[in-house]
């Protein structure tokens, strides 16, 4: 969808270098994000400076990662001389008035966002799964919506959903918000205060200090969501049938104010059309009902893989 690139990530037929990315840019994540476990910050450091272990490794997976990305940036930019749009990457570099061909760390750094994103909602529907397949009212509910949206289109199960029906998908919306709240990504976010500052009640925060908040933790709130805050109820979020937003301040899984996340709206139509689709052909059962998955906790991404049983539905009949 970014650069209209297949990088092959369920395998089988994938050429070796999109092999070879998609190891490199996990490397690339894990390893920057194993830098806050060590327990002397130094240490990764030295280990940068001496090219050594870890950051050895990380050196050359960024070396990886940025060399594909430039090769593709390229591409694109020659495609648009000729006069082709077909992702987003084109549609930038041909909505811009900059010499992009000199740019290339500026469209190098939008494409790896994306991805990174990308991987967020990835993150985010497996742990939809997981809470959907312990409640089949949940479940029955967005069939429901998708049967009456179906009908009322004039479609089959099968066929493309266009955006303005994805729109109308108010409880799917709903259940999709709900698993964030309860497994949000990041489950914590940092940030350095540039300037001495006060917060709104109070608090003194000084030049350099760090200030973080648990998005996890903010979600699973009693005085900010109820006695039922760590029960998974798509129905908080709904106003007569329609999705009620909540204050991004209170639901901070997209962040707020400046720092609000720009890929909020198109990570919603990427889960909705995904969960979609998949929910009404198939019942995704989880092998392991009883079982309660750890999480990773800078990522929220399940540490080991969600084990499902996928049945093929033949439940909904379109009238």
């Amino acid at each position: 969808m970014v650069f209209n690139e297949d990088l092959t990530c369920l395998g089988g037929d994938g050429t070796p270098c999109n092999e070879k990315f998609l190891h490199a840019f996990k490397d690339v994540a894990t390893l920057s994000a194993g830098r806050y476990l060590y327990a002397l910050p130094l240490l990764w450091r030295l280990e940068r400076f001496l090219n050594i272990g870890g950051e050895k490794r990380l050196r050359e997976s960024i070396k990886i990662v940025h060399e594909f990305i430039e090769n593709i940036i390229k591409c694109r930019i020659q495609d648009n001389e000729s006069g082709r749009e077909v992702d987003l990457l084109s549609r930038f570099i041909a909505a811009s008035d900059e010499n992009l061909e000199n740019s290339l760390q500026f469209l190098r750094d939008f494409c790896i966002g994306f991805i990174l994103a990308g991987r967020d909602t990835y993150t985010v529907l497996v742990w939809f799964y997981w809470l959907l397949s312990s409640r089949p009212e949940i479940e029955r509910n967005i069939l429901e919506e998708i049967k009456a949206i179906r009908n009322s289109n004039g479609k089959c199960i099968g066929d493309n959903y266009d955006l303005a029906e994805l729109r109308q998908m108010h409880y799917l919306h709903a259940a999709i918000s709900e698993a964030m709240r309860l497994y949000p990504t990041p489950t914590i976010n940092t940030k350095v205060s540039q300037e001495e500052d006060i917060m709104p009640d109070g608090t003194f925060v000084g030049k350099g200090w760090f200030v973080a908040y648990t998005a996890y933790g903010m979600g699973r709130m009693e005085n900010l969501w109820g006695k039922d805050c760590n029960d998974f109820v798509p129905e908080r979020w709904l106003d007569n049938g329609m999705f009620k937003p909540e204050s991004p301040y209170k639901y901070s899984a997209f962040h707020g104010g400046p720092r609000m996340c720009l890929g909020k709206d198109l990570a919603y139509v990427q889960m909705k059309l995904i969960a979609a689709s998949m929910i009404e052909k198939f019942k995704i059962e989880v092998v392991d009902k009883a079982m309660c998955p750890e999480h990773l906790c800078l990522t929220n991404k399940m540490r080991d893989r969600l084990m499902v049983r996928v049945k093929e539905r033949s439940m909904i009949v379109i009238d």
